[in-house]
């Protein structure tokens, strides 16, 4: 079946994983989701039990891989589809220093072979979709012509969708943070991308502040992508699937959410998570109502304290004051 890339939820280190995706699905039945990157040397290495293990509810859900060397990221680009993954990605837009000195991440920008082996090499591997996320420009490799360059040599290799985050990097004297806000937005360069290789399918990431901010540039591109509004603001993808997809089926409201949650935790406890892995991505569902900070208060003190169960989540909704009905005139 293929993926509908309208509207997903970045990858984002330290806050996608499989307990933040299983909460983001409560809300949007057709986003797609993704990993937070995994280096392809973890998946041949690691624990991949713990690094690649996924609640079937979380599909359509992609695995997101780092690295640079095309034998080892085919093998972990198999190894991702094993599991059942729907959709392999690779990382070209990283800009942390750790990142670099992997030799992977927006570093690749500037070598764009490399690119194009690895995702031949994965592409050879598994049958699912190869895709990359990348940025407009590194350094002072940041022309268009540059960035078309790029995609022209990746999308040779089978690359057919290019998740661009319309920044450049500086992949010396700014911080990951800094990099994520300090160069310009230039949104209209991802739009050119499109118009430059209408054949491929091009998703714009960066600064979109809410579907509102991101639904407009559907007239220009295939798809957008939401990163921290999505995290720091979970329940604005409960408009999602009506307003980007069409479909005006109920979604839960933000009590069944928490409900769901609690069930969620609880199960998961069984297996050994500790509730604040879970609570942790959960203290932004009730953002501008009546007793937010209550239930962020609760999670935060309360999650982490021994014996604290599922039920707190549950309690700690009931503090937020549900929004009054008034029949029409």
């Amino acid at each position: 079946m293929a993926i509908d890339r309208r509207f997903s939820v970045a990858p984002m280190m330290d806050w996608t994983d499989r307990h933040d995706r299983f909460f983001l699905r409560l809300m949007t039945r057709h986003a797609l989701l993704y990993t937070e990157m995994v280096t392809a040397n973890a998946v041949l290495f690691g624990d991949r039990d713990r690094l690649l293990a996924f609640s079937a509810e979380e599909h359509p859900v992609a695995l997101q891989l780092g690295g640079a060397d095309p034998g080892a990221m085919a093998e972990a680009a198999a190894i991702g589809a094993e599991r059942g993954y729907d959709e392999i990605n690779m990382n070209v837009g990283c800009p942390s220093s750790r990142v670099q000195t992997g030799r992977f991440g927006a570093c690749l920008m500037a070598e764009p072979g490399t690119v194009a082996a690895c995702v031949a090499a994965m592409r050879a591997a598994t049958s699912l979709p190869v895709t990359v996320k990348c940025r407009i420009g590194v350094d002072d490799r940041d022309g268009e012509d540059d960035l078309h360059r790029f995609v022209d040599t990746v999308a040779g290799a089978g690359c057919g969708t290019f998740i661009i985050h319309a920044r450049k990097a500086w992949l010396r004297g700014l911080s990951p943070k800094q990099n994520r806000e300090v160069p310009p937005l230039r949104h209209g360069v991802v739009h050119r991308v499109k118009a430059r290789f209408p054949s491929l399918t091009v998703v714009l990431n960066g600064g979109l502040a809410g579907i509102d901010d991101a639904l407009p540039h559907l007239d220009s591109v295939d798809g957008v992508m939401l990163g921290r509004a999505a995290y720091q603001d979970p329940y604005l993808l409960a408009a999602v699937d009506a307003r980007v997809f069409g479909d005006d089926r109920a979604v839960p409201d933000r009590w069944q959410v928490a409900e769901a949650m609690a069930g969620y935790a609880d199960r998961m406890g069984l297996a050994g998570v500790r509730l604040p892995a879970i609570t942790r991505h959960m203290l932004g569902l009730f953002n501008g109502l009546p007793g937010a900070r209550q239930w962020r208060r609760t999670l935060a003190e309360q999650a982490v304290r021994a014996g604290a169960g599922p039920d707190l989540i549950v309690a700690a909704a009931r503090l937020v004051a549900r929004p009054s009905c008034t029949a029409a005139a």
